[in-house]
């Protein structure tokens, strides 16, 4: 193996790496999609994680900086066609392959830059907020599960951004406590945490559940290489919002809410025989 497609090789095992270590509910989503398409889901994840990591954890070391340079850092992978950042280096091939674009890109730093002061966001900052941090990442996604065809892409977006919405907004009422206890965040506009009760968190609710059902019309529609993969984080996901929904308020303000891995695995199951068996 030429010395250049090893470090290619180690870059997306890397990516692989962080994805299985911080989520298992997408790697499991990944796992089923069609092998064409899992190292570039994976890098993509790598690439988003280590951006969520600097606004959210590196407490003690000048962020701003940080994700500054994390930004340059990618373009110019982008640009060069490598990186010494293996997470960067497999970031940039599926940019350069599948042509995602800087606007997409740029939305997501921006959104991130926007973690970096603790605030209460208007609805405007909130739209603008979910935007970069979910909506695009969901149509970087896109961009390979369509395998580049353009008319598909354009037809499926709003959809994809809908879903992307649905599982940033759940996690919003997961680490509520954490993002407003923690971090000094309050995402949801107009809601006083202090105040945070079951009329504010069915409202939110319902604003999810809206969000799914315009999802999962896009998910229908996906080639069947990528469906049942993006199919199965549907579910995981509406699954987290059910227990949500059975979970009181206060509860919700004091601890995060899991789905245990023998319940992710029992989703699995379901979610094949839906798929494969029953039909969406």
């Amino acid at each position: 193996m030429q010395a250049k497609a090893l470090f290619d090789e180690i870059s997306i095992t890397c990516s692989k790496l962080v994805t299985r270590r911080y989520s298992t509910s997408f790697s499991l989503g990944i796992l089923c999609l069609n092998k064409d398409f899992r190292n570039s889901i994976y890098s993509i994840y790598g690439f988003v994680r280590f951006a969520d990591e600097i606004v959210d954890t590196f407490h003690d070391y000048d962020k701003p900086q940080l994700l500054e340079d994390f930004r340059k850092e990618t373009y110019k992978a982008i640009d060069s066609g490598i990186s010494i950042n293996p997470i960067l280096n497999s970031f940039q091939h599926v940019v350069n392959q599948y042509n995602i674009t800087s606007d997409l890109i740029d939305t997501f730093l921006d959104s991130m830059e926007m973690d970096l002061s603790k605030t209460t966001y208007s609805e405007k900052k909130y739209e603008e907020y979910i935007l970069g941090s979910a909506e695009v990442v969901g149509l970087m996604c896109l961009k390979v599960f369509v395998n580049g065809n353009y008319h598909e892409y354009n037809k499926l977006k709003p959809h994809a951004m809908k879903l992307g919405a649905a599982f940033q907004k759940i996690n919003f009422l997961r680490d509520m406590q954490a993002d407003y206890k923690e971090m000094g965040r309050t995402y949801f506009p107009g809601v006083d945490l202090d105040c945070f009760d079951e009329n504010c968190k069915k409202q939110i609710e319902k604003e999810i559940e809206a969000d799914f059902r315009y999802g999962l019309e896009g998910i229908k529609m996906l080639p069947k290489s990528s469906r049942f993969g993006v199919y199965i984080a549907y579910a995981y996901f509406y699954s987290l919002l059910k227990k949500i929904q059975n979970t009181p308020a206060t509860r919700i303000m004091n601890e995060r809410i899991r789905i245990s891995n023998d319940k992710k695995m029992r989703i699995l199951v379901k979610s094949y025989v839906r798929h494969n068996v029953v039909g969406l």
